[in-house]
């Protein structure tokens, strides 16, 4: 019959099509081969027809061969692929035998059809005729597949499935319309676009195989494809794949600007990666290359193989088919092709047999050896190390690493020094990507010897490579490799070499393991603070130990941190404790406060060593220490509050506003580093001003209950503190000034709400202005103690509204006046005095308080108001001298009672020695001449005692004329005048007195007149009363009046020595031996001259 298509064959179509594409040949597929494909025993497409189907089908076969033109499915009129009109119907008509699946209905057609047309053979064309008609395609597929692979190609076959028309699906008929299901036409896609996934007989998959595209024109499937309404929406991959063509073509043609914008539309592509778009097959041309090839089939980038089981036409019935002559190939045109390719190449052998003839000839028949010995004048080298080196070119990225391991140790020796660290950037990248570890090695120990005594930005330079290496090899090979350089040069002696060590472990401790930084270098950073002898190499140690702290972990290293910390703090050297204020300090607090030890360990450890430094030194206090401990304690007050803050009831309530106000510059003590800003500690300056709105609302309107970490400031930090205070000696400046500064700093910190809610009213609670509340037997008060000072220098002062100023106005007066009438030892109002003095912006406020104390009803206040104007003059200008100071002076000097009239001496002498106008010096002169010349003063022995003491201090810095001609001659009078005095103890204390003044003025230069007239006459006087009154002060001044006449005589021999003074001259070493062996016994510290002598009590 027709086509006894084997299984071989129906495997073969399976085999190109997926079951979407079966879908839509399916309806058109018989019953017939159905049971061809079964009996092949493959069943690709899951075939559902029934039996009832099956015997529905030859009905309707029967029915479109009565009724061709009602209905029926098969090509429509006018289309080329029909049989002409004229041309003789077959009668060779599938009948229902078709469905029988012994295949007995097929032969039994054959013979029917013979008869029917009266023809022994049947035509291809017929039966091909035939198959298009009933809808067979699968089946005419087959067989105009096989024709074609016989070379007997039918142009009907061909024309029908070159058109896509004859594939389109319509797409209005309903699915259950089973003419539809028999029209057997295909999808929008065309067998050229079909996805060819071939199974194999065993159900594998097997390579993907394409329809040669030689079977559909190249031009009908490019219209097809190219036609608007039949255009497939465009797939994810496709889109991607042309996305990343029209990139690279708008690369390529200079469009630059709009590939730009091409890629930030579809910011969802790699255009840089060929294989971001998805597809499983290499980058095809480019979009230029496909345009004008867009009429040729691209070749399949893949290796494919057409399998095949083809039916030989022998095997075919014997008269069934009228087999045409088949085509043969035009075999003679190849051969001409060939013939003239291989002419072409015997053309070209030829000549390059000519053109190798022709060089041999040209060549020069030498020996080798010759060749060898000639060469040998060339001048090369290549057995030294250098001409290995060049003669072997690298021709690798790890050769050249190789390469630069062997040349750089032979390079760096041969740099000028100061042109080294050029070299910086080679040695690191070469140590950094070198295989070997030996090599790696020695060039990292190049690198830190690589310059002798590295300055300070070559110091930089190589720290920023070491840490650059570290951050690519990473922490196991900074520890095997960087490490130990810098402990093999721990102890060099060069301090710059050793600076190096200290920074590098600083810059590396982040690329470092967790357990190396705190045991190895930790132990390597301990060794040089207590070691080394350069003040920079420790200082770098103790930034480098901050480093460390900020990245420890390991809450056991906790007390060696505290100890490095004591230790560093008691450095000598002032960069070393600036170091440590700076960097070491805030990074150990930070790194307490994560361990939540900060207010619980670090700062009480703190107080507990002032405590007992206290109790140690109740009457040599070591004041060192006690700054050591201070200000360690002053530098955690800033992390301090911001624990406060981050702990707060109202941490979780905290709204960042773009309205929140900033923060007033004041509102903080400028920080000595960054890493004392509370801003850096918090997080940022916006979130600092978010928490103090709602801190300052907390303490004013809402209290501290459940405020753990501030209620531990205020019932146990504040108190300690207060106690400490009442403690210490108040005649020290030094301790009083700390101390003060530390709690401004607290003050400043913690807020004006907190100073007045929570630090004033304990101090207050404790300084109760009241006479009961002054010892003036024992001088013990809590007024007399530096709790005062401290309290108006270090609270009161923190802030300087006009309502804060009259708060200190008024206690400055209160105490005052207390201690005044207590006849308690003023000094911690002195105290006061000289720390507010030192602030010129206190001083107008300073001197309301004494003009206070002047008009004062008492005379035991206005002589404190005189005796505290002494201490004001030194730091007061000139102007307010005038104006203010000498006016209120003269005032006490002619006051009823003659104790303020003295008490005013001292204030007097002050302003002599520190006072350039004339005017003022003449008012002052005069108001002193008054108390030595007038009668009624004559008898007055405090007076003559605050004078003299007063000539004694004052003189060496006064004015020379005004020493000369006012201070030395009065203090002749005195002398003499003391030489008739009745009383022997008004005596003594006046030649000690004397004593000790003249001691102070023979340090002056003193004109030979004045030492005529004066100087030499006084020290007479004074040593006619130590003679009888004190034979250990006689010696002294027998020895200072023989080197005054001395110095008179040779006077005139040289002027230049008249500079000389009379202290001086006691150089030579009789003298000296003298002056100390009598001395002995009443020198007290032997310091100075002036403060040998002590008066007697």
């Amino acid at each position: 019959f027709l086509y006894p298509i084997k299984g071989a064959g129906i495997r073969r179509i399976s085999s190109r099509l997926d079951q979407s594409q079966v879908g839509i040949l399916y309806p058109s597929w018989t019953a017939e081969n159905l049971w061809i494909a079964k009996m092949a025993s493959v069943n690709p497409f899951n075939l559902s027809d029934s039996e009832e189907e099956a015997e529905r089908l030859p009905n309707e076969a029967a029915d479109r061969e009565r009724s061709p033109s009602d209905g029926a499915p098969g090509p429509p009129p006018g289309n080329p692929f029909c049989p002409p009109a004229d041309a003789e119907r077959p009668t060779l008509l599938l009948s229902g035998s078709r469905t029988s699946p012994s295949g007995e209905g097929i032969s039994a057609a054959v013979p029917s059809a013979m008869v029917g047309s009266g023809e022994t053979r049947v035509s291809v064309d017929v039966i091909a005729a035939q198959l298009l008609r009933d809808q067979y395609i699968l089946t005419a597929l087959e067989f105009h597949t096989e024709l074609l692979e016989a070379g007997r190609e039918l142009p009907r076959l061909r024309d029908y499935f070159s058109n896509p028309g004859n594939f389109e699906r319509q797409s209005g008929t309903p699915p259950g319309n089973h003419t539809a299901h028999r029209s057997g036409q295909l999808s929008i896609s065309t067998l050229d676009s079909l996805d060819f996934a071939r199974y194999s007989d065993d159900g594998n998959r097997e390579s993907d195989e394409r329809v040669a595209e030689s079977e559909v024109p190249s031009q009908e499937r490019k219209n097809f494809k190219s036609s608007p309404e039949i255009q497939e929406p465009i797939r994810p991959l496709e889109k991607r794949a042309l996305n990343f063509l029209v990139n690279e073509y708008l690369l390529k043609n200079e469009y630059k600007l709009s590939s730009i914008t091409f890629s930030d539309e579809n910011d969802d592509q790699d255009f840089e990666l060929w294989d971001d778009v998805g597809l499983n097959i290499p980058k095809p041309p480019g979009l230029l290359q496909l345009y004008r090839n867009c009429g040729t089939p691209l070749p399949s980038p893949r290796d494919t193989v057409d399998v095949s089981v083809g039916v030989d036409f022998g095997d075919l019935p014997g008269n069934c088919i009228a087999q045409d002559t088949p085509k043969k190939p035009d075999l003679s045109q190849q051969t001409e092709v060939v013939q003239e390719l291989e002419y072409q190449i015997g053309l070209l052998n030829n000549e390059k047999q000519s053109l190798a003839e022709q060089i041999k000839k040209l060549q020069r028949k030498l020996s080798p050896a010759f060749q060898q010995a000639l060469l040998s004048f060339c001048r090369m080298c290549s057995d030294s190390r250098l001409g290995a080196e060049v003669s072997r070119l690298a021709d690798s990225e790890e050769s050249v690493m190789l390469m630069l391991g062997r040349c750089l140790p032979h390079i760096v020796p041969n740099v000028l020094l100061a042109k080294r660290e050029e070299l910086i950037p080679l040695i690191l990248c070469t140590a950094c990507l070198h295989p070997e570890p030996k090599e790696r090695d020695q060039l990292l120990h190049i690198l830190f010897n690589l310059i002798k005594r590295p300055d300070d930005e070559q110091r930089q330079m190589i720290l920023t490579g070491c840490v650059a290496f570290a951050r690519h090899v990473g922490p196991t090979r900074v520890e095997a490799e960087l490490l130990p350089q810098c402990w093999e040069q721990i102890n060099h002696k060069y301090p710059e070499r050793r600076l190096l060590v200290a920074e590098s472990c600083g810059a590396l401790a982040p690329y470092l393991p967790k357990e190396i930084r705190s045991s190895l270098v930790l132990s390597m950073l301990q060794q040089m603070l207590a070691e080394d002898k350069a003040d920079l190499v420790r200082e770098a140690v103790v930034k480098s130990l901050g480093i460390i702290m900020g990245y420890i972990d390991d809450p056991d290293k906790y007390s060696q941190g505290f100890e490095l910390m004591l230790l560093s703090l008691g450095d000598p050297s002032e960069r070393v404790v600036s170091a440590v204020h700076q960097v070491f300090i805030p990074a150990f607090a930070a790194w307490t406060t994560e361990l939540g030890t900060l207010h619980t360990a670090l700062i009480p450890s703190l107080m507990a060593r002032i405590e007992k430094l206290l109790k140690q030194g109740e009457h040599s206090l070591d004041e060192h220490k006690l700054h050591v401990f201070l200000s360690a304690l002053q530098s955690l007050i800033p992390p301090l509050f911001a624990v406060v803050l981050q702990n707060a009831p109202f941490t979780n309530r905290v709204k960042l506003h773009s309205d929140t106000p900033t923060i007033e510059v004041t509102r903080f003590p400028r920080p000595a580093s960054p890493l004392q800003d509370v801003a850096t500690i918090i997080g940022s300056r916006e979130m600092l001003s978010a928490l103090l709105l709602l801190y300052d609302h907390q303490l004013e309107h809402e209290g501290t209950t459940g405020w753990d970490s501030l209620l531990w400031v205020v019932n146990q930090l504040l108190p300690q503190l207060i106690e400490i205070v009442g403690r210490i000696n108040v005649t020290s400046s030094t301790c009083v000034h700390e101390f003060s500064r530390f709690f401004w700093r607290f003050c400043r910190t913690f807020g004006k709400i907190f100073t007045n809610t929570k630090v004033k009213p304990q101090f207050q609670e404790i300084l109760r202005l009241s006479e009961e509340n002054v010892d003036a037997s024992a001088g013990n008060g809590i007024l007399t103690k530096a709790t005062v000072p401290i309290y108006a220098t270090g609270v009161l002062t923190c802030y300087n509204q006009e309502e804060d100023r009259k708060l200190l106005v008024g206690f400055l007066e209160d105490v005052m006046t207390t201690l005044s009438l207590s006849h308690a030892p003023l000094d911690s109002l002195k105290a006061s005095f000289v720390e507010l003095g030192a602030n010129p912006v206190y001083h107008e406020l300073l001197l309301t308080v004494l003009w206070y104390g002047v008009v004062h009803t008492s005379a035991l206040v206005r002589c404190t108001a005189a005796r505290m104007f002494e201490l004001l003059v030194k730091g007061v200008n000139e102007t307010l001298v005038a104006q203010r100071v000498v006016p209120a002076l003269i005032t006490l000097s002619s006051d009823p009672e003659i104790s303020v009239r003295i008490s005013t001496i001292p204030a007097f002498g002050t302003i002599m020695e520190t006072v350039t106008q004339k005017e003022l010096l003449e008012r002052v002169k005069m108001q002193l001449a008054s108390f030595l010349e007038d009668p009624q003063y004559q008898d007055q022995h405090s007076l003559h005692m605050e004078i003299i003491r007063t000539f004694g201090r004052v003189g060496p810095n006064a004015e020379p004329r005004f020493r000369d001609e006012f201070v030395l001659p009065h203090l002749h009078k005195l002398a003499l005048a003391n030489n008739s005095q009745a009383a022997e103890s008004k005596r003594i204390d006046i030649a000690t007195q004397l004593f000790e003044a003249y001691s102070a003025l023979s340090c002056c230069f003193i004109s030979e007149e004045v030492m005529v007239n004066h100087f030499l006459p006084g020290l007479r006087c004074l040593h006619s009363d130590m003679e009888q009154l004190s034979p250990e002060h006689e010696v002294i001044l027998s020895s200072m009046i023989k080197e005054c006449e001395i110095k008179v005589e040779n006077r005139g021999m040289a002027d230049a020595q008249g500079s000389l003074s009379i202290a001086s001259s006691l150089v030579g070493e009789d003298a000296k031996t003298k002056f100390l062996s009598k001395m002995g016994q009443l020198t007290t510290s032997g310091a100075m001259l002036a403060n040998v002598f002590q008066r007697k009590k």
